[in-house]
């Protein structure tokens, strides 16, 4: 046809450089009429150092076309993964195969050609962990959060965690849950170098933090690392985070903390049921097989790290960074220890490592946060005694015959000892308190101060529901605001005798 190039074999063109080489003399016109073949078609066979090749023209696949304008700017401006931008366009109606998309985007951009050895693990020898830090956007203001994933090497099934603080606490705040959310162990975890890990990164002379060695022995887990610059030993978890900034936090919104939290889980269950493409296996179904050979948890969380000790004041409230929290009133006067959880909660521990209270950290400094719960029941109302009896029976039937002899022993003031114990018991195991009752009975002492000692000091059971309160504060409720007077006659009884003794003896 006029006007196009005459497209000829390679045959043709092997033949024509042949012809030319052997017969120098040999005119392209007389080459031409051999071959039957245009004079230029020969000129530009002869002249050309390579074989002709067929080249498709260049078009746009019609169902993408679209498209085109969007994919360049999710793809190349916006520099988000394929997946992603694919996932869109098929919810703004593409309908086309993906393979015709990734020809496409595979023109715009150069394929990655870093390259390296793929290390594979047994069921339950490996956890990867590590963290990312992102900005996102909480309620039109930019905040920075901390994302941290827990990885088993074999399914590829994680966890996501997240805190607006990298401080150690935090770092194994998201571990244990980690290692909670995956009811076992791996026998080794992998991590990167970070000052919480390792004090000494050095190949020849590595020294581990003592507390992430402690944290470790708790666990009875091994503590293994990446050497420096060398990432690909732990891919399989830091791949993750790229597949994270591109699918949930990259053009994303979140009404609060606790929304991003909520909504990152649900990602995770997503992740966790979308097919690998290593494994050609959900992590989920994997992850179901891997789980028999995961070790067993301790019977306690890791709770070493306790830098952060307060004492209760007499009002219920404990200082922390400016501000001041309420404790249950059973702790005032009595030393606490703090933690800050995910960076915006802060947790309050009794003596024996039991959550007692939780606040939302104020980010103004000089607040007074106080949770209206931790004061109910402060004060003893007078003539209560039917109402407190009826809730210890109900609690603990059968033992109608303690509610007795405290009344009969304690006849000043019976109400009192039984709304403190009342108040004590429901933060320990029934069977604990059922022993203290019958500790009680065999002393022939009832009262609330030996049943508070007894739970404090020899209770064995963890608590159902409800955190273990280790003492209670022995001033509140204190009979002098009672105003009550009786006769000095009202105290002569078979427990109280007063004798003819001179007031100087009394006092004494």
């Amino acid at each position: 046809m006029k006007g196009q190039k005459e497209l000829i074999t390679m045959e043709d063109w092997v033949t024509i450089q042949n012809m030319k080489k052997r017969n120098p003399s040999l005119g392209t016109r007389q080459i031409a009429k051999l071959l039957n073949l245009s004079r230029n078609t020969v000129k530009r066979a002869l002249d050309g150092e390579k074989a002709p090749m067929y080249q498709r023209e260049k078009k746009v696949n019609p169902e993408l076309a679209p498209f085109e304008d969007y994919i360049h700017e999710r793809l190349i401006i916006k520099r988000l993964q394929g997946s992603r931008v694919l996932e869109e366009i098929i919810s703004k109606g593409y309908s086309g195969s993906k393979s015709a998309f990734y020809r496409h985007t595979s023109k715009l951009k150069d394929p990655n050609v870093r390259t390296f050895q793929p290390y594979e693990t047994a069921p339950g020898e490996q956890l990867q962990f590590d963290w990312s830090e992102y900005s996102i956007i909480i309620n039109d203001i930019l905040v920075k959060v901390y994302v941290f994933s827990a990885l088993l090497a074999f399914s590829r099934y994680r966890i996501y965690e997240a805190s607006l603080s990298q401080t150690q606490g935090s770092v194994f705040e998201a571990l244990e849950n980690s290692f909670l959310e995956l009811g076992g162990l791996a026998d080794r975890i992998q991590t990167d170098n970070a000052k919480c890990f390792v004090t000494n990164a050095s190949k020849e002379n590595l020294q581990w933090n003592p507390n992430y060695i402690s944290f470790c022995g708790h666990y009875k887990i091994k503590p293994t690392r990446s050497l420096p610059a060398h990432p690909w030993s732990k891919g399989k978890v830091e791949k993750p985070f790229d597949y994270l900034e591109q699918h949930f936090i990259r053009e994303n919104h979140f009404d609060s903390f606790e929304d991003f939290l909520r909504k990152l889980k649900l990602f995770q269950h997503e992740v966790n049921n979308r097919v690998h493409s290593a494994t050609k296996q959900t992590p989920l179904f994997l992850f179901q097989q891997e789980r028999s050979s995961l070790l067993s948890l301790p019977e306690s969380r890791y709770v070493n790290v306790k830098e952060l000790f307060r004492k209760a004041t007499a009002d219920c409230l404990i200082s922390f960074d400016g501000s001041r929290y309420s404790v249950p009133y059973q702790f005032a006067l009595r030393e606490v220890w703090l933690r800050v959880s995910k960076g915006h909660m802060l947790e309050i521990y009794s003596s024996q490592n039991v959550l007692i209270a939780s606040h939302m950290l104020s980010k103004i400094k000089g607040k007074m946060i106080m949770n209206m719960e931790h004061y109910k029941n402060h004060h003893i109302e007078r003539g209560n005694w039917e109402r407190m009896a009826e809730t210890f029976i109900r609690a603990f039937p059968g033992y109608e015959w303690f509610v007795r002899e405290l009344k009969t022993q304690k006849r000043i003031n019976p109400a009192y000892h039984l709304t403190q114990i009342v108040d004590i018991v429901k933060y320990y195991h029934p069977d604990d308190c059922r022993s203290a009752f019958e500790m009680a009975k065999s002393y022939n002492i009832y009262s609330s101060k030996i049943i508070k000692g007894y739970l404090e000091n020899r209770a064995v059971h963890a608590a159902d529901s409800q955190p273990v309160i280790c003492r209670l504060n022995s001033n509140r409720g204190d009979i002098s605001q009672q105003n009550i007077k009786r006769p000095m006659s009202s105290y002569t009884t078979g427990y109280f005798t007063i004798t003819n003794k001179s007031e100087k003896d009394m006092q004494a």
